[in-house]
């Protein structure tokens, strides 16, 4: 089964294909730096650079695959949750294509995209498992009975991770998105150097919460300023190590009390290299196997979005022309 996968949930425009036979055959990202000068996403330019770009990016993806379109299966799409504009844009195409075609589409969640993206490298995942959903949006622990059964754990009472990383790095002058950049200033600096709050430490439930910690480097920015390059480093690497301190320990809590032996990282936040070292390290000390997606597959790709459909196609599900975005949507039990 050749299966197209098409993401357009925020700004980039990613479409792939995915066979079980070859895995992923090509995968085409267009990403949208005109928000840079924005500092974050627009949605109504998102949506806009979604139309200008879907239709040459498809047709560079067939060429690239070596593909036919009488040769696609199936279609997968992102339907939710992220920015409505941009989702219809991506739904819209993936509706007409299967109707134009004469094949089933189905609509796949846009977490559960990225907890599959983990099965890209040909392993399926290890069930039951405990999963950190981790990025600009979304900050989640499930616990993964099995594929399409999921249960929420914890989440975030206010801001996502991905949203510390980038509001912190734009503090810092980084500019957007800023989570890499912080990283790469976090290696020259001294990740005890300020002690910075770490919410929602020591309860017993599993969610986070990161806005005082915005609070918190803003306040220790304002009274630093100006800063050196020095100071910004030690700033980037105590409040990145604040930010993995608290995913680490939550995620091993959640997976003690639900006696799983494989932890799994999703989102883009899991290509932060001192998230993966130092949940794979607290893992192995207590016997569990830690996973991770390619560091290609942690931000919005069609690979992952053709992975996850290619499971439901498989099942016989068809979504037809009825199928619908949604904004909002928490990953739960069907």
């Amino acid at each position: 089964m050749l299966v197209l996968g098409i993401e357009t949930s925020c700004d980039d425009t990613s479409l792939a294909f995915y066979s079980d036979e070859r895995g992923v055959i090509a995968n085409l990202t267009a990403s949208q730096i005109i928000h840079d000068d924005y500092g974050g996403v627009v949605p109504e330019i998102a949506s806009r650079q979604h139309i200008t770009t879907l239709i040459p990016v498809y047709e560079e993806l067939l060429r690239l695959a070596g593909v036919e379109r009488s040769d696609i299966d199936g279609i997968g799409v992102s339907n939710g949750p992220g920015l409505i504009g941009s989702l219809l844009v991506g739904v819209g195409f993936a509706r007409s294509l299967a109707w134009g075609l004469g094949i089933p589409v189905v609509g796949v969640h846009h977490i559960e995209a990225h907890i599959l993206s983990n099965e890209l490298e040909g392993e399926l995942l290890r069930y039951p498992c405990v999963v950190l959903v981790v990025s600009g949006g979304h900050t989640q622990l499930f616990h993964a009975e099995r594929a399409g059964v999921y249960r929420l754990a914890g989440s975030t009472r206010d801001d996502a991770a991905g949203e510390a990383f980038d509001k912190i790095a734009k503090l810092l002058g980084f500019g957007f998105p800023g989570g890499a950049a912080l990283e790469k200033a976090a290696k020259d600096g001294d990740p005890q150097a300020v002690s910075f709050p770490r919410a929602m430490r020591g309860r017993s439930d599993f969610d986070f919460s990161f806005s005082g910690l915005k609070t918190a480097v803003r306040l220790h920015v304002e009274s630093r300023s100006p800063l050196t390059e020095g100071d910004k480093a030690d700033i980037a690497a105590s409040s990145q190590q604040a930010i993995v301190d608290i995913l680490v320990e939550k995620t091993l809590a959640c997976a003690r009390h639900s006696e799983v032996g494989d932890v799994y990282l999703a989102g883009g936040v899991a290509a932060n290299g001192t998230l993966r070292k130092q949940l794979d390290a607290a893992c192995t000390e207590e016997g569990i196997v830690c996973h991770a997606p390619l560091l290609d597959y942690c931000t919005d790709n069609g690979a992952m979005v053709a992975r996850t459909a290619h499971t439901y196609l498989s099942r016989g599900r068809d979504d037809g022309l009825a199928l619908d975005v949604f904004a909002r949507g928490i990953l739960g039990s069907p």
